[in-house]
């Protein structure tokens, strides 16, 4: 019997072994994902049964998930799906189509029948949306171009798989008089619909509303809430997942001027809510059934691990994207959903397969999505051991990533890396004073954001060695780099002592040990932003102090020059 009779007092126990177990994970240099399924174990039915309110557990989940997929859904403008598009679904479809059947195969191959068989193949190819975008957002990578293409691809897999359980449904009821054709017609129809009522809102509705209630930023963030919730509701009940509703919903007014807004105000409730999420994940697990077939799920296991990333990464590849784009959105793909765990479900329910089946395929999923949550977490050093083995991978010319670049970069003698608001500010300045400059991001919308200034930008990593190593460093007198990540910076520093770059380096850092380590790494010069700022607003009050004039170059915005914002 679970200790508690009352749901406030469970729900405040939840948080408190959440809390420990969370900070016994951040002790221990562990995910806090890993940690949060191990607390759902713990506290399940297969541990000490304290989570008896399993409802109000998982309407929290359910919760956060809407407002995860509504913020990822903000910051996808209809520009990026249309470049990303072409990507997402050849990479989307193809990586489906290869799982299902290499996964029928192998499941055949370790004696199951043909309808078992098909089950677990269709359950080994779906990848789960919500782990993958809260590991790209608290790395912040949702912004990167790989980040941008695996959203893509997951939420046409998110489409597929809820194309299969209409269709699974639809041959349940085939005593019913129901049919296959007429289910799949009916809804795409209701997707049409949908679609063209969203657009309708976007094109007269929501940017008026919107500027009406952002003079009450309480009420626009509870206007965003019930937006995601409600289109959540929408989409489930017309038939696809609460997941594609809330995207679409996040995507609905992610061209106005208030998403950024709205996505600040949301993070902290989302990581809350999606808390729940995990616990209730792990609290569902069927763990009395796991060890009976764990060979079988070992093999299942290392296909999903290894080779739906390898199949990601040669579509990628085919298309013209380089070997660490194709590795780093290969990597979301080397777990199972947790809409697997729910079409085995549905399956046992029908009699298609039986429980020991569905034990097989949660612990695939347990298996998989520990082990990939750390793949993706040490993606950069993973790439850093793999990127000799991985050449194969790529084009001589990634054509598609050079498809974002703009402008001339022949006759260049300064390098920016990162293109948000302090980068923008410095490379503006710099080309005001008659610099000629390159300017790089990993970002293609900010990339694509500073192609009406007159200096040349380039979509690149800073943390790729080969990509450092393609630049015209020979040319460089300086290269500034104002990204915020102290291990891109450090990284940087390595790829161009290894190149013999001989020019000096700029850097940002944010504290004085930080920049010590620049310095001691080879930076001839770093810039502390914030520290820099305020000593430039002291030397400005005290211009005017004196009746002087306080305009200087560090002021881009009074000495006439453009800036763009975005998030470095």
């Amino acid at each position: 019997m679970p200790p508690f009779d009352n749901v406030f007092y469970e729900i405040a126990a939840l948080l408190a072994v959440a809390t420990a177990g969370g900070a016994v994970a951040v002790l221990s240099r562990q995910p806090l994902l890993v940690a949060f399924l191990a607390v759902g174990i713990l506290l399940g039915p297969a541990g000490l049964g304290w989570v008896s309110a399993a409802d109000h557990v998982d309407l929290l989940a359910r919760l956060g998930i809407a407002l995860l997929l509504f913020v990822v859904g903000l910051k996808l403008d209809l520009h990026i799906v249309r470049t990303i598009g072409p990507v997402a679904l050849a990479t989307g479809l193809g990586q489906v189509l290869f799982t299902s059947v290499v996964g029928f195969l192998i499941a055949l191959l370790l004696g199951m029948s043909p309808v078992t068989a098909l089950y677990v193949a269709v359950a080994l190819t779906f990848s789960s949306t919500i782990i993958i975008v809260k590991l790209l957002s608290d790395k912040r990578e949702v912004d990167s171009l790989h980040g941008r293409i695996a959203v893509g691809f997951l939420i046409i897999q998110d489409i597929v798989v809820v194309l299969v359980m209409i269709g699974l449904t639809a041959l349940g009821q085939a005593d019913e008089g129901s049919s296959l054709g007429y289910e799949a017609l009916l809804v795409l129809g209701k997707g049409i619909g949908m679609l063209l009522v969203l657009a309708l809102l976007m094109r007269y509705v929501l940017a008026p509303v919107l500027a009406r209630l952002a003079r009450m930023p309480e009420l626009l963030v509870l206007f965003a809430i019930a937006w995601a919730v409600n289109l959540a509701a929408i989409g489930d009940m017309l038939g696809f997942s609460k997941e594609v509703g809330a995207f679409l919903g996040g995507i609905s007014i992610a061209s106005t001027p208030y998403r950024e807004l709205v996505a600040a105000r949301l993070a902290t409730l989302r990581d809350f809510l999606l808390l729940f999420f995990f616990i209730d994940l792990g609290a569902g697990l069927e763990m009395s059934t796991l060890g009976a077939r764990l060979g079988e799920a070992m093999v299942l296991s290392v296909f999903v691990l290894v080779g739906n990333p390898l199949i990601v990464m040669i579509i990628m590849g085919f298309m013209g994207y380089r070997k660490r784009t194709g590795l780093l959105a290969g990597l979301t793909v080397a777990q199972i959903s947790e809409f697997s765990l729910i079409l085995a479900a549905l399956g046992l329910s029908m009699g298609h397969i039986d429980r020991d089946t569905l034990g097989l395929i949660t612990l695939v999923g347990l298996i998989t999505i520990s082990v990939s949550t750390y793949m993706i977490l040490y993606s950069r050093q993973l790439y850093g051991w793999l990127a000799p083995w991985l050449t194969v991978f790529e084009r001589p010319m990634a054509h598609r990533e050079e498809a974002v670049d703009q402008g001339a970069s022949g006759d260049v003698e300064m390098l920016v890396f990162g293109l948000g608001r302090f980068g923008t500010g410095i490379a503006g300045a710099l080309r005001s004073q008659g610099y000629r400059l390159l300017a790089v991001d990993f970002d293609p919308e900010l990339v694509r954001q500073a192609s009406g200034t007159d200096y040349a930008t380039h979509y690149g990593d800073a943390e790729d060695p080969e990509f450092v190593g393609s630049l015209p460093l020979e040319q460089m007198r300086w290269i500034v780099s104002t990204v915020r990540d102290a291990q891109v910076n450090r990284a940087l520093l390595l790829a161009l002592r290894g190149h013999g770059y001989r020019g000096r380096i700029a850097m940002a850092a944010h504290g004085d040990a930080e920049a010590r380590r620049l310095q001691e790494g080879g930076a001839d010069l770093v810039l502390m932003p914030y520290r820099d700022a305020a000593l430039e607003a002291v030397e400005r009050l005290i211009r005017v102090d004196r009746g002087e004039s306080p305009t200087s170059i560090a002021n881009p915005l009074e000495a006439g020059i453009p800036v763009a914002y975005g998030s470095s």
